[in-house]
């Protein structure tokens, strides 16, 4: 059975959607990643979906479905990587990804995260535990 792989990142969840993903696939996506941030307590998900060439209705739904799914769960949700084509094809569907935010690539996606949800960078974290006071 394919699983689409979710990796943890600090407070964040990363998935990369290398394939297109068909009904049940996506079905599973989404029950696997509402589940990984109810058990790591993830604060953000970054979906990166730059593979993708194709967008479905049912696509769009399920994207906008993680994205509330992950809110209630006290996450935010940013989605990278869109091809032009998938955006015209959302937008001409009528699918605004409500609760959706987006970037360009992944970098981008982690810093909007970060500046969302006010987590500091661990190269910051740890250039303070060098000062030292007199």
């Amino acid at each position: 059975m394919e699983r689409i792989p979710i990796l943890k990142m600090g407070p964040f969840l990363l998935v990369t959607i290398q394939v297109d993903l068909y009904d049940r696939l996506a079905l599973d996506l989404e029950a696997d990643l509402v589940q990984m941030v109810s058990k790591t307590e993830a604060k953000g998900v970054l979906i990166d979906i730059s593979a993708v060439s194709i967008v479905d209705s049912f696509m769009g739904r399920i994207l906008g479905n993680i994205a509330s799914m992950s809110k209630l769960l006290d996450a935010e949700t940013v989605v990278v990587g869109m091809q032009p084509a998938v955006a015209i094809t959302l937008v001409e569907l009528g699918l605004p990804l409500k609760g959706v935010s987006t970037a360009l690539d992944v970098e981008k996606g982690m810093n909007l995260l970060r500046s969302i949800i006010q987590v500091q960078d661990p190269k910051e974290e740890d250039d303070d535990d060098d000062l030292i006071f007199d």
